[in-house]
């Protein structure tokens, strides 16, 4: 079978549950910005920044691990059990710390009062944590309708029983505890995962390997910092707005500074649309570079994939961006309609991390995992730096924009370093032009102002969506197939 077509079908499987859960839950953003104040859901959202910082040291780089040792080691089953009861040993350690110093952590994030906040929340990212190495042999053993049904069914239950805890049991006048019910909920939802693969935690024999465990872990450990660096730019905005804008000899309480938040949080979820399309591809393609790294023209296909990758991401980001005034009723409360103006720069910076992430293979290829360290903390150190500069000025804008400039950094820095190292000639001169026609027929739409929500802008802006598809057919040779007559 054409590597490329079983790529993209399982990309289709992976996404049916990566998009549909993604859009699932993209569902609950009306529903919470209807429910919760701006202050609220910021609240919420710090919370879930925090879940994302977790899951990338508790699950300590033993998925990308995994694949790599599994393609090289005799005994797949050993390579299995190592990962697991790593990352089962770190989750119990630190489930006891937290259950320690629970107070503290709420303290340290201006969220005294609600240390059972943070209990809940580690052991939501504790389930989850667990739970991946399962899942990710799934994927490695390339059975993704059933990787697929497994998560489907603990979003599932995660959607219900948000729907059923705020619209039954939520007490408007008392926001705190459905800021609770939501962690509940998310924590059970998690607990779906480890009892449809209880066969996998049957299967386990207490049997580890120190040599296979340092072996993995000299691997593993660059991707952590690589991971955490990745996580530092994707949410430590949330966390940082909180802690700058908080300013009480000013007159800036906590309570507004979280609003910012919110309302920045609420307006990021659209930009999300474009990330669901990135991560349903990486769950099929990390596996399936490392599957073709024997073949002699794995090199062609990589530079086939990044083609078509490019125009699509490019795509989805107009898509979104031309059609803002459709998605932004996602949004169901009217004031938090102020911050739309970061969703087109964070589309962008999504096609520009999706870039950095598909050529992020030749450094998982070549072992050479520092690189993607150093490359994702020299971004970790720029977020923060342009964070720290610009927020204090222009709020939740410069979020908006550091992200941007960080992932097209990244994404220079790793093409320059992958050309020394593991040279593949990929089209620039079609990356250019796809990424310069998004651009410049995003601008002219802009150019016509329109008037919002009218026929004629609905019309014209998606006519140059069509003007972009063609584009891309004409360039790439894909031609529409014409129905055969009688």
């Amino acid at each position: 079978m054409n590597p490329l077509k079983k790529l993209l079908g399982q990309t289709a499987v992976y996404g049916l549950s990566s998009i549909l859960g993604r859009a699932m839950n993209f569902l609950l953003v009306p529903l919470y910005t209807t429910f919760f104040a701006a202050a609220d859901y910021g609240v919420i959202s710090q919370l879930y920044a925090l879940v994302a910082f977790l899951m990338v040291f508790l699950t300590f780089g033993m998925e990308t691990s995994f694949f790599r040792f599994i393609q090289n080691k005799p005994d797949k089953q050993l390579v299995y059990q190592n990962s697991f009861l790593t990352v089962v040993g770190l989750n119990v350690f630190f489930f006891l710390l937290i259950l320690y110093f629970n107070q503290d952590f709420a303290d340290l994030l201006l969220m005294s009062g609600h240390n059972d906040y943070i209990i809940i929340l580690a052991a939501i990212v504790g389930v989850d944590a667990i739970a991946s190495i399962p899942l990710a042999r799934l994927r490695a053993e390339e059975k993704a309708k059933q990787f697929a049904l497994i998560q489907l069914a603990s979003i599932g239950v995660n959607i219900g029983l948000n729907l059923f805890f705020l619209f039954f049991l939520f007490d408007p006048e008392h926001p705190e505890e459905g800021i609770w019910f939501i962690l509940l909920a998310n924590l059970i939802s998690s607990l779906v995962k480890p009892a449809l693969l209880y066969k996998d935690f049957l299967n386990i024999a207490l049997k580890f390997d120190w040599k296979l465990f340092w072996e993995m872990s000299r691997y593993a450990i660059p991707i952590v910092f690589a991971g955490f660096a990745f996580i530092v730019n994707e949410t430590i905005d949330r966390i940082m707005l909180k802690q700058m804008l908080y300013d009480p000899e000013h007159g800036v309480t906590a309570k507004m500074a979280d609003a910012q938040i919110g309302i920045y949080s609420a307006c990021y979820k659209l930009a999300m649309l474009v990330s669901m399309l990135l991560q349903a591809y990486r769950y099929a393609a990390e596996p399936f570079f490392f599957n073709q790294a024997n073949n002699k023209d794995r090199n062609k296909l990589y530079i086939k994939l990044m083609n078509y990758f490019v125009a699509a991401m490019c795509l989805a980001f107009l898509g979104v961006s031309l059609n803002l005034d459709i998605f932004k009723y996602f949004v169901s409360n009217e004031n938090y309609w102020v911050g739309l103006n970061v969703v087109p720069i964070l589309l962008m910076a999504n096609v520009f991390l999706g870039i950095y992430l598909n050529q992020s293979i030749w450094y998982k290829l070549t072992d050479q995992t520092k690189f993607g360290a150093y490359i994702a903390v020299g971004g970790a150190f720029l977020t923060i730096l342009i964070n720290y500069l610009f927020i204090p000025a222009y709020g939740y804008m410069a979020s908006a924009w550091a992200t941007l400039i960080v992932y097209s950094a990244q994404m220079v820095a790793s093409y320059v370093l992958g050309q020394k190292y593991f040279p593949i000639k990929y089209n620039l001169r079609k990356f250019v032009l796809y990424l310069g026609a998004s651009l410049l027929l995003f601008f002219l739409a802009k150019a016509l102002n329109l008037e919002d929500g009218s026929t004629l802008k609905f019309i014209v802006q998606n006519g140059l969506i069509l003007v972009f598809i063609r584009l891309v057919m004409f360039i790439e040779g894909i031609k529409l197939r014409r129905p055969r007559l009688n």
